[in-house]
């Protein structure tokens, strides 16, 4: 069997599930990712600007080809409305195989119909 290409878990925080959904709607539609998580309620406490910062933020975690980190990185910075977002990609070194290979598959459209029905759903 082949070895299959380097998928990577991108996050990034935000501070409105409206931006969480856009984004994620956005980078789904650029076919940037293949599944985005958005984990809400998270604690965020940072230093900003000289001061100690704590809000409230919606965590993404993005599934995507490791080679599409910058093209990802560059739609987030494009939508998102932080002066600086978190951008952090992750190798993933193991994943379930038909699982890697959607991710895989969901970021190029099939010559031919570019129909997506027949593909499991893997979340």
């Amino acid at each position: 069997m082949a070895e299959l290409e380097e998928i990577t878990l991108i996050i990034t925080s935000v501070g409105t599930e409206q931006q969480a959904v856009e984004i994620s709607e956005e980078l789904i539609a650029r076919r940037l990712a293949t599944c985005i998580n958005i984990v809400p309620c998270l604690r965020s406490i940072y230093r900003w600007k000289g001061k100690v910062c704590e809000d409230t933020e919606y965590l993404l975690l993005v599934k995507t080809p490791k080679r599409f980190f910058d093209k990802v990185s560059e739609a987030i910075r494009e939508i998102h409305s932080y002066e600086l977002p978190e951008i952090l990609g992750f190798p993933i070194a193991n994943a379930e195989p038909h699982f890697h290979e959607w991710v895989l598959r969901m970021v190029q459209p099939d010559e031919g119909d570019g129909e997506d029905d027949d593909t499991p759903e893997y979340d």
